[in-house]
């Protein structure tokens, strides 16, 4: 069972798909390897990475919000050299929680990558559907189009079998800017990784909470704010947006869910000499 955490009047849980291996090259971009080699677990002899795939539950105003499906339970190809070990699990942690694939009410994805949205639809009688069948699914209309849309770069990461179900099945609400979800959690802009990539914040009882998406891909990157990924399509808009979110966090003290990080990926930044440092949070939510 995982650990629920009390953010004012919101409940928010942490919640794995399962783990991603992908090129740790890739993943840390220009930034040389015997810089980054030191802040990352073992690699694999094909010089992998692993990736958690840490969605989050948010319950608050008598609905159940779900944040990014992981990479799912289909499958049917992955991008390039990546690898999963036992993804496709969310659906099963969910139950060990007590949550059924009909009790989430919202959906939220902060762009349509694969290892993000591939849960958002299961196969059933040899099709893709939606895996949440009440949920309505909010997604920023510029990221819909561009997905709908892939060039040669995109076109590995963004399947349609992900998210044109759900139009099928009138699930989408597609949604530009910023926009409240419930009270105190807002879908916010953060383009970099993507030109509509978003993240989620919780902001309640004067604590927030971040849920920073692909904003980094580990949380060393938030301690350097210049180590940009090579899967960032716009890498200097990366670097502005990073810049102002982690200025918030840190004058916030804002708990911060590391998506790719090693389950739960839950830690808050803290400047030590006017250095960023990451701290894992601790079990008992501290």
């Amino acid at each position: 069972m995982g650990q629920w955490l009390r953010l004012g009047d919101l409940e928010l849980l942490v919640v794995s798909d399962g783990v991603l291996r992908q090129d740790a090259g890739a993943v840390f971009g220009l930034t040389p390897r015997v810089m980054w080699e030191p802040y990352v677990p073992e690699l694999d002899g094909k010089h992998r990475l692993p990736m958690g795939l840490n969605c989050m539950v948010v319950r608050g105003e008598g609905k159940t919000v779900l944040v990014e499906t992981g990479v799912g339970t289909k499958a049917s190809r992955l991008p390039g050299a990546a690898v999963t070990e036992g993804s496709g699990a969310l659906l099963r942690n969910l139950e060990r929680e007590g949550i059924r694939p009909e009790d989430v009410d919202i959906v939220v994805n902060t762009h349509l990558h694969f290892d993000h949205a591939g849960g958002n639809t299961l196969i059933s009688e040899g099709k893709p559907v939606p895996a949440f069948p009440r949920a309505r699914y909010l997604i920023q209309k510029g990221e819909w189009r561009v997905a709908s849309s892939p060039n040669e770069r995109t076109r590995a990461t963004y399947l349609a079998e992900n998210f044109e179900p759900l139009e099928d099945a009138r699930q989408v609400e597609l949604v530009e800017g910023e926009v409240e979800v419930i009270k105190g959690l807002r879908l916010v802009p953060a383009p970099g990784h993507t030109a509509d990539h978003c993240i989620v914040e919780l902001d309640s009882g004067g604590e927030l909470a971040l849920y920073v998406g692909e904003l980094a891909q580990q949380p060393v990157m938030l301690e350097r704010i210049a180590w940009i990924s090579a899967f960032d399509i716009l890498p200097l808009v990366s670097l502005e947006t990073k810049k102002r979110v982690i200025e918030r966090a840190l004058e916030r003290r804002a708990l911060i869910v590391s998506v790719h990080a090693p389950y739960p990926g839950l830690g808050r930044l803290r400047l030590e000499d006017s250095r960023r440092r990451w701290e894992p949070l601790a079990r008992n939510g501290q």
